[in-house]
């Protein structure tokens, strides 16, 4: 017999295997849909043109634009229905048809918003608000068309933001976003149009911008609703920067004291709603910013009352002094560490752009000298105000800019007091000292004696400020447990920084007394002296050294004049510099001031060419180059400035053509030649004993102290000997350079040779240009032009190959 379970057994069982089945189907089914999408995904490449497209615009958005497009075109309609229509309906009729409409549409949200339709519960509430905006123009119009139209906007607005508002606060429609946004944007209406409809002025009318700005800000500081936060912080930035700049405009052009009060007391307000906002967002990253803004409008405020009763020339520091009153303000411990960052900023700020406005004089100062290098000697000025500002004006009520440099200066000396600020803080004292010092003579209008004194001393006190501080040293941003080697101030310091204070000072100095011919003499004596004894500080003397080389060489040029020489014998007295320099160079070694002062001394000797080149005094221009050869054979001599000797060779043989024209010789090859083959032979010999030695080392000078004079004279010479000789011997040289590998007589054999065959075939290539047609130079270009372009490849082989070439010679 089949042994049968019992009943309640055998349903579980039954259960079991339908629960079986059941998840087997659903297994099926999700294989099976999977399989449909597969074969519709590899079927659509291959479908017709007309296959269906990916939709652009998903259904909630189509949604939200028909909503919106609905809302506005009821709008309109109902706006017509109240502009237009309005007459055909008596009075109670159309109080009846507009308030229905308004109570039904108000109405209407809460049905919607139980059925889950936002969007469309949010349309409807737009129309709605819309609606009662139109209720109360057909108020005015009906029963108000007496009221004056601003003060019945203003409570027009003030009713409809209080209703807006109390309409999105209802339990019901509490969750529409709309109406508070438009209450809050609504609110910013009443307290303006109420100040311009009382005729309460600029003054009240920018009271209640910055109260409405005001209200705003608490707004956005207390809902927590995203959208009427973005609508509260746009009206407060909004309206803040209109409050905000009409109070600065009328506190700059009060003119009184009273007037002056009123736009600080605006100012003010809008400060403390900043400082607000700063304090209760302290832990935001716009605290900063609000408490930078504060700061700002309460410097505005209280300097430009005070500016109402100082003269104009003390406008800048009595904001400045205001500006620094604001770090008093860091010391009270109950600011939140964000806002003290933030007025300090301001602080800063302030004092920043009090430095900008003293930038114009600086420049004067600095630069306006430089005009008498136009006017040398043509009389000293009664003052400093007047030699600085020769070629450009004296800026407006610039009196006071050495006390601002002066106020900033204290200011960092007091403020930086951490070790990391310190060498910072210490580098903008010495600088603002120093800017003190230069602009003070002529703010106070010094007289000019006076004040080349004045800057004199500020040199002196600069050369040896850096010539007594110790290195700076990089600050750490870790404490350390060894303090900083104090400098003579007490911590580390920029030298450099002085120093090229110390030179800036003594340029202006010596552009200033260029006015006179005793006061250029004696500036330049004791700028000389003055880094001469500098220099003997080992960390300035790579500065100084030459400087004072510099001013020694100018110095050397205003003997001469004021000795009323010629510029060839004053070219003699310059040269003592590059003597000096020489022999400084010499004791001085590898000593990181030998180049400076080498080249300063080659400067000067350049100088000093130039005034015997522009004498036309050529005896004279060819003793100079000589003695400056002589100059740099000394140099010469030295192990490590052998290279010098190129320049001694060329210094010589300048000098031995330059006395050859001034002796006007018509056969130079008799004063040459005789140079030239000694030269050759040592020249050989030096090649013997080191084969490594360039054949422009061996030969170039030698074979260009004949060449040179040689081709000169052949252009000027109008037979044919001369140009023939000197063509067959470049010739020659060619031809040996060429056989020997030898740069020297190859290139310079060639391009002499060159020369002289263009200067023999000038007159015939003359007369064949002449004879041409005008069309052919063109026409012959072009077809160069063609030539080098299909050559193009070839030439630039060409080319490289010379180059190997010209490489391989020595």
């Amino acid at each position: 017999m089949t042994h049968l379970p019992p009943p309640a057994e055998e349903l579980r069982l039954l259960d079991f295997e339908l629960h079986q089945l059941d998840a087997r189907r659903a297994q099926l089914l999700h294989r099976r849909a999977w399989l449909v999408a597969a074969l519709r995904a590899a079927a659509e490449p291959a479908s017709a043109p007309g296959a269906p497209r990916q939709l652009e615009a998903s259904a909630p958005r189509v949604q939200n634009v028909l909503l919106v497009l609905g809302g506005v075109l009821l709008t309109i309609a109902a706006m017509a229905f109240t502009l237009v229509s309005w007459g055909h309906m008596g009075i109670t009729g159309r109080a009846l048809v507009l308030g229905g409409i308004t109570v039904a549409v108000l109405a209407a949200p809460v049905p919607l918003l139980k059925h889950g339709l936002r969007s469309t519960a949010e349309s409807v509430a737009g129309l709605g608000l819309a609606l009662t905006a139109l209720d109360a123009y057909a108020l005015h119009e009906v029963a108000l068309a007496d009221a004056d139209a601003t003060g019945y906007v203003a409570a027009a607005s003030a009713v409809l933001a209080a209703l807006w508002a109390a309409y999105g606060l209802l339990p019901r429609t509490s969750a529409l976003r709309l109406p508070l946004p438009a209450a809050l944007a609504t609110a910013q209406l009443p307290l303006v149009l109420w100040a311009v409809a009382a005729d309460a002025g600029l003054y009240g009318i920018t009271a209640a911008v910055l109260v409405t700005a005001g209200f705003d800000t608490g707004v956005a500081l207390r809902v927590p609703a995203k959208s009427v936060r973005i609508t509260a912080v746009t009206g407060a930035y909004g309206m803040g920067a209109w409050g905000v700049w009409a109070a600065g405009w009328l506190s700059w052009t009060a003119t009184g004291p009273s007037a002056a009060a009123r736009a600080a007391v605006l100012l003010l307000l809008a400060a403390g709603i900043a400082l607000a906002a700063a304090w209760q967002q302290a832990a935001e990253k716009q605290a900063a910013g609000l408490a930078v803004t504060a700061g700002l409008l309460t410097v505005a405020a209280t300097g430009g009352t005070a500016r109402s009763v100082l003269p104009d020339a003390w406008t800048v520091p009595a904001y400045l002094v205001c500006g620094i009153a604001l770090l008093a303000a860091v010391r009270v411990d109950r600011l939140p560490m964000s806002v003290r960052h933030g007025l300090t900023r301001a602080s800063v700020a302030v004092q920043g752009l009090a430095l900008l406005w003293t930038l114009p004089l600086l420049g004067i100062t600095l630069l306006g000298p430089v005009a008498w290098a136009e006017q040398v000697w043509s009389g000293a000025p009664g003052d400093v105000r007047e030699a600085v500002t020769v070629s450009m004006p004296w800026p407006p009520h610039a009196e006071t800019v050495p006390v601002v440099l002066a106020v900033v200066a204290v200011v960092l000396v007091l403020a930086a007091r951490d070790t990391v600020w310190r060498p910072r803080a210490l580098t903008g004292v010495l600088v603002l000292a120093w800017a003190t010092a230069l602009v003070l003579p002529a703010a106070l209008e010094v007289p000019y004696a006076a004040g080349l004194v004045i800057f004199a001393i500020t040199t002196a006190v600069a050369l040896a400020a850096a010539a007594w501080m110790r290195p700076s040293e990089r600050p750490r941003k870790e404490p350390s447990p060894q303090p900083a080697t104090p400098s003579a101030f007490g911590f580390p310091t920029p030298r450099p920084t002085v120093t090229v204070l110390a030179l800036l000072t003594s340029l202006t100095l010596a552009f200033l007394s260029l006015t006179a011919e005793p006061a250029t003499l004696t500036v330049l004596c004791a700028l000389t002296a003055l880094f001469a004894t500098a220099s003997r500080k080992p960390h300035l003397a790579p500065v100084t050294a030459p400087t004072a080389c510099a001013y020694a060489a100018l110095l050397a040029g205003a003997t001469g004049a004021a000795a009323e020489w010629q510029p060839q014998y004053t070219a003699l007295l310059v040269l003592t510099v590059p003597v000096t320099a020489a022999l400084l160079a010499a004791r001085l070694g590898s000593s990181p001031t030998t180049v400076p002062v080498e080249i300063a001394g080659a400067l000067a000797g350049l100088l000093a060419i130039a005034l015997a080149a522009a004498s036309a005094d050529l005896p004279m221009l060819a003793l100079v180059l000589a003695l400056c050869g002589v100059i740099t054979a000394g140099t010469a001599v030295r192990t490590d400035r052998r290279p010098v000797g190129h320049a001694c060779a060329a210094l010589f043989v300048l000098a031995t053509w330059v006395r050859l024209a001034a002796w006007d010789i018509g056969t130079p090859e008799a004063y040459t030649l005789p140079v030239t083959v000694p030269a050759l032979l040592v020249g050989a010999l030096r090649r013997r004993r080191d084969p490594q030695t360039s054949s422009w080392t061996a030969y170039g000078p030698g074979l260009a102290a004949t060449l040179v004079p040689s081709l000169l004279a052949a252009w000027s010479d109008p037979h044919w000997t001369r140009p023939l000789l000197l063509g067959l011997g470049a010739l020659a040289l060619t031809l040996l350079g060429a056989g020997h590998h030898l740069k020297a007589p190859l290139l310079l054999g060639g391009t002499v040779l060159a020369l002289d065959a263009l200067h023999e075939l000038a007159p015939y290539i003359a007369q064949v240009t002449g004879a041409l047609p005008r069309w052919a130079p063109p026409a012959l270009a072009g077809l160069m032009l063609l030539a080098l372009g299909a050559t193009y490849e070839q030439r630039l082989r060409d080319a490289r190959r010379m180059r190997d070439f010209l490489g391989t010679m020595r």
